[in-house]
């Protein structure tokens, strides 16, 4: 098989959910949980699957509190605040940390049973900074590709395109010690990707960069999903940025679910009506409840709860009558950080 076949930018990758190294057939995932409880059906073709995931440290710490959730192939953000328990639930994946109690499985395999076999079939991008500084990308790139278990021509192979899709074509010869920290940041997406990976968990990947090194890496990760078609799961605390990129929204806070489901979904509009002047907002606000509504101020607009179709026109009679420059009136739409304020705007999502 020529090289170029092992990239996605090529030709077809080969399939490898038809048998594990060696031609053995993978296992079913287990259709129980521990004790004989039936587990909640996962979403269609579901890459990562958890029931009642719980994982606590010594000391009585809760970092994980009976978390279950389905997460549907695509680009996936794994949202919460720091602490929140992204980075345990990914090592869990991973088969690196063995949970307290429930049940992991990525890609039909159990995480405590099969995590060899996981760890061949997706690539991890870690948080922390974990490059060595005296080799060069290409040589470090090559060995993470040899580790998966790619020939070593093959594994250069796909070195060389892998640093040139994140942009290091031109850098890759240099001492990684010598790089800056978004270049850094592209050399663990490299790795991530040598080894032809079904599935991509990129924990904080925006990590220590400025803004514009931000948007760069979220537009690189949003490419790699749309062209290449690899199911990926972003672990992040930056929550306006994230959701720019994905096509679902895990969210949970101290280690427990508190919504999955699609962006579009997050982001619906809701029944308040948003109301923007150039001028004249407090005397509107006053004008809005003597004529029979609450209007609540937030940043430079009106918010107003839409009881009806009225409600428009009440909006729009107001303006017209104090002769105000009327910039926006629309229906808002959800924000993903209402999950998080604890006020009553979160209620709504």
């Amino acid at each position: 098989m020529p090289p170029s076949q092992y990239w996605p930018g090529g030709t077809t990758p080969p399939d490898l959910s038809a048998a594990l190294p060696g031609g053995t057939t993978p296992p079913d995932p287990p259709a129980a949980l521990p004790g004989g409880t039936t587990p909640p059906d996962p979403p269609a073709q579901a890459v990562i699957q958890t029931r009642a995931l719980t994982k606590v440290y010594p000391g009585n710490v809760t970092a994980l509190d009976g978390l279950t959730v389905g997460v549907a192939p695509g680009v996936t953000g794994l949202i919460g605040a720091n602490g929140a328990g992204k980075s345990t639930l990914i090592k869990i994946l991973l088969g690196l940390l063995p949970p307290t109690k429930g049940q992991a499985t990525v890609l039909g395999r159990d995480c405590q049973t099969s995590g060899e076999t996981i760890r061949t079939l997706l690539g991890y991008m870690p948080e922390h900074d974990c490059l060595p500084p005296d080799v060069t990308a290409t040589e470090f790139v090559t060995h993470l590709g040899r580790m998966s278990g790619l020939p070593p021509t093959v594994a250069k192979e796909r070195a060389a395109e892998s640093l040139r899709h994140v942009g290091l074509h031109e850098e890759r010869y240099r001492l990684i010690g010598t790089y800056s920290t978004g270049m850094k940041q592209r050399v663990k997406l490299a790795q991530a990707l040598a080894g032809d990976p079904r599935l991509l968990l990129l924990d904080e990947p925006t990590n220590g960069l400025d803004p514009a090194g931000r948007t760069a890496m979220l537009e690189l990760i949003g490419r790699i999903g749309a062209e290449f078609g690899i199911s990926i799961m972003v672990a992040s605390h930056l929550l306006g940025e994230i959701e720019r990129i994905c096509d679902h929204l895990v969210a949970i806070d101290a280690g427990r679910l508190l919504r999955a489901d699609s962006i579009t979904s997050f982001t619906a509009v809701s029944e308040v009506l948003a109301v923007e002047v150039e001028e004249g907002l407090a005397q509107l606000q006053q004008e809005l409840k003597a004529r029979g509504l609450t209007a609540t101020v937030a940043q430079r607009a009106l918010l107003v709860p839409l009881g009806g179709d009225d409600t428009y026109d009440v909006v729009r009679d107001a303006v017209a009558d104090l002769a105000l420059p009327l910039c926006r009136l629309e229906q808002r739409r959800h924000q993903v950080e209402e999950l998080f304020r604890g006020d009553e705007g979160a209620a709504h999502v």
